[in-house]
């Protein structure tokens, strides 16, 4: 059997992008991303889009699943898995073998072990008697139907009431399978020192800052989006918004958003070693490695199936 696809996962700050966009131009290939926040237009330095490093060589690497959807709209894994699949099927009809590299394990994981969803409509009934609960209650009642894996589930009211709307829907419903192909990929994982990963989170959140990050924040609210929209996307959006409505003075912002993005690294790499608890074979690659190092080892093992 050969491989159909090559993911590329990381916690943030980790440079899995770089090192995709590099392993892209050598097998001159496409990726496609596995972000649940890059997915939406004119949301970039919040969401650490670094175009830039789809330009390897002077090439640009064509990528997927980035500026897809409107800023204020709610998108989730079942859309992500529908639209990957139509973005793997139009690279693998050119010849070619994806990449898929991203850091948000959920969608990794619908697509790696090809998860049946349902679309879940809202429920106007539930979420009217839902109104008015603290996020304590919330998150409580969620934990009645299923362990808390994902914190960002109770990140805010609006996020539990809507998990709690999806876990009620599957509840109640009969589960329809949605055909999802069964894809054998080749894991890399990007393994970044704690201490290392701590000073470039750092280092990059001043530099966001820097380059418009609040502005960006506050142009989106200037748009109309409302700050409670822009609260629901959580990390670098929640604490902007809050700091730009005037609830946050700058420091107070940037300690909360920064011990913030530090839980938030740590929760990814427990749902990757999760994720070989669960089965997957994930090779791990010391991130300090010379890029053309890493991209010869993935190469390596590309070529030598055990």
């Amino acid at each position: 059997m050969k491989y159909d696809l090559i993911t590329i996962l990381g916690p943030t700050a980790s440079g899995k992008t770089p090192l995709a966009a590099a392993l892209a131009d050598k097998l001159q290939t496409e990726i496609i991303s596995a972000d649940s926040r890059q997915v939406y237009r004119r949301m970039d330095l919040g969401t650490g889009k670094d175009l830039a490093d789809y330009a390897v060589n002077g090439h640009a690497i064509p990528f997927h699943l980035i500026d897809i959807v409107e800023p204020g709209t709610k998108y989730n894994v079942f859309e992500y898995q529908r639209d990957f699949l139509k973005a793997y099927q139009e690279v693998v009809a050119k010849g070619k073998l994806p990449i898929l590299c991203g850091g948000t394990g959920m969608y990794l994981e619908s697509v790696l072990k090809g998860y049946r969803l349902l679309p879940v409509p809202e429920n106007p009934e539930l979420r009217a008697s839902l109104e008015g609960k603290s996020l304590e209650e919330l998150t409580a009642l969620l934990a009645s139907y299923k362990k808390l894996h994902n914190s960002t589930d109770v990140d805010t009211p609006k996020r539990a009431i809507r998990a709690i709307e999806i876990e009620e829907y599957y509840k109640q419903q009969p589960v329809e399978h949605r055909e999802f192909p069964q894809l054998n990929s080749l894991i890399i994982g990007v393994d970044i020192d704690r201490e290392l990963r701590r000073e470039k989170i750092t280092r990059r959140l001043k530099q966001r800052l820097e380059e418009g990050m609040i502005d960006e924040v506050r142009n989106l609210l200037a748009e109309g989006i409302a700050p409670e929209d822009l609260i629901y996307y959580g990390l670098e959006y929640k604490y902007l918004t809050l700091h730009a409505t005037g609830q946050l003075t700058f420091e107070e912002m940037f300690l909360q958003l920064e011990t913030a993005i530090h839980q938030f690294a740590k929760r990814q790499m427990t749902w990757f070693r999760g994720m070989e608890r669960r089965g997957f074979t994930i090779h791990w690659l010391d991130a300090t490695l010379p890029t053309e190092e890493k991209v010869e080892k993935i190469e390596q093992l590309l070529n030598t199936r055990t």
